[in-house]
């Protein structure tokens, strides 16, 4: 049955106890983006002690970082489906209680397995919780308050995904890693209470529970998250089993990868290339026989809705890809503690804030596009700065500049990508258009994970090995200490440091900490130029929601 009319209708005017309730409800779904969102970056601080205390290798580490991101893009769109037919305030209540059980199971894992495990489940429930939040603010504001609910929202993005950082390392230096997660409990309690009480309930429009199964598109769900697992597997995997011969054995489950020289490697990803064309052959012929699918590519025929989707992707390569990187580089060659790394990040979340909630004001003045371009003006002059300063003696405060010219331009660009990219999408399409856009910025996520966090392993394991040829230390003790570091995500750096008789390796660890960096930043900078050269192609929207806001006279 659906909702009334005021609820499911972007277009229906809301009376003024309504117009004061959707603003109490937007602070709920800003609450339930800023837990997704805090977990998605939080473990990048932990990182070092998850590492220390689990035993855990480089791809062990991108793992736990990786996966939640990765089991979060794949399930988006058939979730973000499901709220459209189901309800979306139902589909955010049950996404919060599978993401706080998720969190118990992570705080109580023995092992990188089952850590790994509870981080793919806790994305799951975020995968139901954030289309949620996004198709319901696309449906419930219309004309100026739209803009100015997608800055809070975006703001909250960008923001808390720098805070959490700062989060983790409050809560790791007083109680230990496990209290980041466990934490989500009572959090995710208070979150449902306010969900029933001040969210609105939207669905499309004659939408109803009973068709409700025979409108998803299973085979395209199943090809998308396999697809998208595949690709992301191969580039974490490449730099451990050989990125096209193999340099070990891979074995898993009672199977033993039966090539002698050839890496299973190109062959996953590989796979993951033909699963996603199979996905667009699969989705075309669905469309044209009529029945339901689960990415509509008619929706990229919208020429802002594929442009910022592709930017979307390319800001949040970027965003994980730095927040993954610079922890391990503070602790690896300062030994900064969980703070104090967090302190360091703080003003990338300071920018974000400062100038998300501007920007709403800011692209009614001059239009989102604008506001977008402008975002990723200073995003990239951040990064390669970065890139181009960044040295062996470099700490927090040589990093707070850069972050913070990052976070300025990182609260401006998101905060209304996400406004230009919906605005011309038909309300009935609300939900799988919001999925498509977070599984852009989560695809993004995952793979800038991936692909960062390879660019900075490689490139730490040249630079160790050749900072090392150089010394009178033995081939086998060159070899030892650059493998070590490597595995380590760098984090061996401190181990060096702090043994007798190892300095020449520990001075060369340090080095080859901040070379590697220099190279993650620099590819960085190079992805979010292309964001940039994207979101150049950005319109002026029509704005549907604008317009007859004008119409109504408001």
């Amino acid at each position: 049955m659906p909702e009334p009319t005021s609820l499911t209708s972007p277009h229906a005017p809301a009376a003024p106890n309504a117009s004061h309730r959707r603003w109490l409800g937007m602070v709920v779904i800003s609450l339930g983006v800023s837990l997704v969102v805090v977990d998605a970056t939080i473990v990048g601080v932990l990182l070092p002690r998850i590492v220390s205390d689990l035993d855990l290798t480089t791809a062990g580490a991108e793992w736990i970082t990786s996966v939640y991101a990765l089991v979060f893009a794949a399930l988006l769109i058939p979730f973000g489906r499901a709220g459209d037919l189901f309800g979306r305030r139902r589909m955010f209540v049950l996404g919060v209680v599978v993401f706080a059980l998720a969190s118990v199971g992570a705080a109580m894992a023995g092992g990188a397995g089952a850590l790994v495990a509870a981080r793919a489940v806790q994305g799951v429930g975020a995968s139901m919780i954030m289309p949620a939040t996004l198709s319901t603010v696309n449906a419930v504001f219309t004309g100026r308050d739209r803009a100015v609910a997608f800055g809070i929202w975006g703001s909250m993005i960008s923001g808390m995904a720098a805070l959490g950082p700062l989060i983790g390392g409050a809560v790791a230096t007083g109680g230990g890693w496990r209290w980041a997660f466990g934490i989500n409990l009572p959090l995710g309690a208070a979150l449902i209470a306010g969900a029933y009480r001040l969210m609105p309930e939207t669905r499309s429009p004659g939408a109803g529970s009973r068709s409700a199964l025979r409108e998803i598109d299973w085979p395209g769900a199943a090809l998308s998250a396999l697809g998208l697992a595949a690709l992301v597997c191969g580039l974490i995997e490449g730099q451990t089993y050989g990125w096209w011969t193999a340099t070990r054995r891979f074995s898993a489950a009672g199977f033993t990868w039966p090539g002698t020289a050839l890496s299973p490697v190109p062959v996953v990803i590989a796979v993951g290339i033909v699963l996603i064309a199979a996905l667009v052959v699969v989705e075309r012929a669905r469309a044209a026989a009529g029945r339901p699918v689960m990415l509509d590519l008619e929706l990229f025929r919208i020429p802002n809705f594929r442009h910022g989707n592709l930017a979307s992707s390319l800001i949040n390569v970027g965003e994980l890809g730095l927040l993954f990187i610079l922890p391990l580089f503070l602790l690896g060659v300062h030994g900064t503690n969980p703070l104090q790394i967090s302190v360091a990040i703080l003003p990338l979340a300071v920018g974000a804030f400062l100038t998300g909630g501007y920007a709403g004001k800011l692209a009614n003045k001059r239009g989102a596009h604008r506001v977008v371009q402008i975002g990723m003006v200073l995003e990239v002059a951040a990064v390669l700065a970065l890139g181009f300063t960044v040295s062996a003696t470099t700490g927090g405060f040589g990093l707070a500049p850069w972050m913070l010219l990052y976070g300025l331009g990182l609260g401006l660009t998101s905060a209304q990508l996400t406004n230009v990219s919906l605005a011309d999408v038909p309300p009935a399409q609300a939900g799988q258009a919001s999925g498509t856009q977070s599984t852009a910025r989560q695809v993004g996520a995952a793979l800038g994970i991936a692909l960062i966090g390879t660019v900075f392993a490689t490139s730490l394991g040249h630079a160790m090995s050749g900072r090392l040829a150089g010394t009178s230390l033995s081939p086998d003790r060159q070899a030892a200490v650059t493998r070590q570091l490597r595995e380590s995500a760098g984090t061996y750096g401190r181990d060096l440091h702090d043994s007798p008789g190892t300095a020449v390796e520990a001075r060369a660890a340090d080095a080859s900490l901040a070379a590697a960096t220099r190279n993650a930043a620099l590819t960085t900078a190079a992805i979010l130029a292309a964001g940039l050269a994207l979101s150049l192609r950005l319109r002026p929207s029509t704005d549907r929601h604008r317009e007859e806001s004008k119409r109504q006279g408001g």
